[in-house]
């Protein structure tokens, strides 16, 4: 049997952003919704609800990061480059909430605290809508010239269709962490979360029909394999099961199936994300011939074939470290003498 290596790692490099997505996006999505709780000790379970995994997350971005420069380095040059100036701005965005996560604590004083909650709060908000601009302008297409090479600006990243898909990336990661949090948290502050579930699930409802209105009249290609093959229609389907199954796991008190929930349809989002995309990996517009693909931006087979042999012995591994620190740091918060 024939493999088609660059099919194959375009699914790999997918997969590991949408590990990226889930994992750190109800982190990120935590941070935003940080100004909406009251109180030092609340606030702190926060922090601590995802102190210990919130670093662990991020291994995803860096494995996917490696994993895209090593398969498609046309495609790492030309994004990295061409986007050169929000990229910086995500990383100084990450870097900045971790370091809020990590000096909040260490002094008691009020106007402390204060200084590094609004620092978390802004570099989540910021890296949540970047990751979302980001995923706008690939969808929608940016110019390439025929090196393959980027020909636009930073202003032109920010088009209306960008910043519409970034404004519902924040809404996803919030309502993907208040579910995280209802599952962390216990009491009144529990009881609290909980009430922000189903008002994030109606703003991200109504936010994903708007740019899902808008794919469809200004994207029409993003659903070109979906009308090619009927039967892919099933994963809308499943998306819309998964976001109906989170109310209704909620209500009856079952929050780790709520998160499953809510991760099933980050991971279908990312599906038909994918689907819509594929062979793409950067729609060059409005010269589509110029577009870096999975086949003309790839690396030679043999490297293909040997970044497999790699990916089967580090990925379990991976796998194994994450869920071995969810294992480990499972439950509810509580806060101690070691808590952030």
């Amino acid at each position: 049997m024939t493999i088609d290596y660059n099919l194959l790692w375009f699914v790999l490099v997918g997969v590991l952003f949408a590990g990226y997505a889930i994992l750190d996006g109800f982190d990120l999505g935590v941070g935003a919704l940080l100004p909406l709780i009251k109180g030092d000790h609340d606030r702190r379970i926060f922090y601590n609800a995802i102190g210990p995994v919130w670093d662990g997350n991020e291994v995803w971005l860096v494995t996917g990061g490696g994993a895209l420069f090593a398969a498609f380095p046309n495609v790492y040059a030309t994004v990295f480059s061409g986007f050169y100036l929000a990229f910086m701005l995500l990383l100084f965005a990450l870097i900045f909430r971790a370091v809020a996560i990590e000096f909040r604590s260490k002094e008691p004083w009020p106007w402390w605290r204060a200084m590094w909650d609004r620092g978390f709060f802004i570099g989540s908000t910021t890296a949540s809508l970047l990751i979302g601009v980001a995923m706008g302008n690939i969808v929608w297409g940016v110019p390439l010239d025929e090196r393959g090479e980027f020909a636009g600006t930073f202003l032109g990243l920010l088009n209306p269709y960008a910043l519409a898909m970034g404004i519902t990336t924040v809404a996803l990661f919030m309502m993907h962490g208040s579910i995280y949090l209802a599952m962390k948290t216990d009491g009144d502050l529990q009881k609290r979360v909980r009430s922000w579930i189903n008002p994030l699930i109606i703003a991200f409802i109504v936010l994903f029909s708007i740019t899902s209105m808008a794919t469809l009249l200004y994207v029409p290609r993003m659903t070109d394999a979906l009308r090619a093959n009927p039967w892919l229609f099933s994963v809308v389907v499943l998306m819309i099961l998964a976001v109906a199954n989170i109310p209704r796991e909620i209500h009856h008190g079952r929050d780790w199936a709520a998160f499953l929930s809510s991760c099933a349809t980050m991971l279908l989002l990312m599906a038909l994300f994918g689907l819509g995309m594929f062979p793409n990996l950067v729609y060059s517009s409005p010269h589509p011939e110029y577009s870096l693909t999975a086949y003309n931006a790839a690396s030679t087979e043999k490297t293909l074939r040997i970044m497999t042999i790699i990916a089967a012995i580090g990925v379990p591994i991976v796998l194994a470290y994450t869920a071995s620190v969810y294992y480990i740091f499972r439950g509810k918060v509580k806060i101690g003498p070691d808590s952030y």
